[in-house]
């Protein structure tokens, strides 16, 4: 079904002169064929020179009208995806190396290698908290046993969300911090990232008792930790986080660190 719009209602612009060189390109080419098979004493096709002809007469006619805009337009949208889907084919491999290196590099920040000999990015579990829900994690093994556990935990901050990594020895010791992401005000809350300030390295050898509970908050709130000056609710955020990762794995401590219980045995009376 065709519509009957008014060619001249829509100016050709870049697209038109592209549809009218396309054209006069075909027609060209229509034309050295069959002077080809004159010269070589061939017949041409009628039902061919009839087809060749209709074409050109059809490109003719639309190429001034919005069908072929959009037509063209369409043509171009799908080389494009066509491209955009062969170049994220080809990047996927890239983009997955990367982040693993980045893994393993910010896993090598909070637990050191040599408390382990197995593949500490890939030895992974998950386990669902009461309270801070499905929690994924990395286990550090020497031997068969785990030496520690290495697990993200979030905190809000001034700007959103501040992913923090925690490496935990198996006293509950913290063997080192880092803050994996963050939108905090650049001079101010990104102090927080250890390229920025050592702040961060301040926590290293920390547990829930040392020191107390209660003291794990920033200066301003009564607690033992520096706040930044101009920013004291990122500071805050990546501390409640920390704790909170503290006090997780505390709950959970079996579970991080691989122990099986064995059930006691039964004391019969007679």
């Amino acid at each position: 079904m065709s519509l009957a719009l008014d060619p001249a209602a829509a100016p050709l612009g870049a697209l038109g002169r592209f549809a009218k060189a396309a054209v006069a390109r075909v027609k060209k080419s229509a034309n050295y064929a069959f002077r080809f098979l004159r010269v070589t004493g061939k017949r041409a096709d009628r039902k061919l020179h009839k087809s060749w002809r209709g074409l050109t007469d059809r490109l003719e006619y639309y190429q001034g009208r919005p069908e072929m805009h959009g037509a063209l337009l369409g043509a171009f949208a799908m080389a494009s995806a066509f491209l955009l889907g062969t170049a994220n084919m080809s990047t996927q491999d890239a983009i997955a190396e990367r982040a693993a290196e980045d893994l393993r590099y910010s896993l090598s920040q909070v637990v050191p290698p040599e408390i382990y000999d197995n593949n500490l990015a890939s030895d992974t579990g998950t386990l669902t908290d009461a309270k801070e829900g499905p929690v994924a994690f990395h286990r550090a093994r020497m031997g068969r046993k785990v030496e520690a556990v290495a697990f993200e935990i979030i905190g809000q901050g001034y700007g959103g969300s501040i992913k923090v990594l925690l490496g935990i020895d198996t006293a509950g010791r913290l063997l080192g911090v880092r803050v994996l992401s963050h939108a905090e005000t650049p001079g101010l809350g990104d102090k927080i990232e250890q390229q920025k300030s050592d702040w961060i390295l301040g926590f290293d050898g920390l547990s829930l008792g040392n020191p107390p509970v209660a003291m794990w908050k920033v200066k301003k709130d009564g607690g033992r930790f520096d706040q930044f000056s101009g920013a004291t609710i990122t500071p805050r955020a990546v501390v409640a986080a920390i704790r909170r990762g503290l006090e997780l794995f505390q709950r959970d401590r079996d579970r991080f660190l691989d122990i099986v219980k064995k059930p006691g045995k039964v004391k019969e009376t007679g």
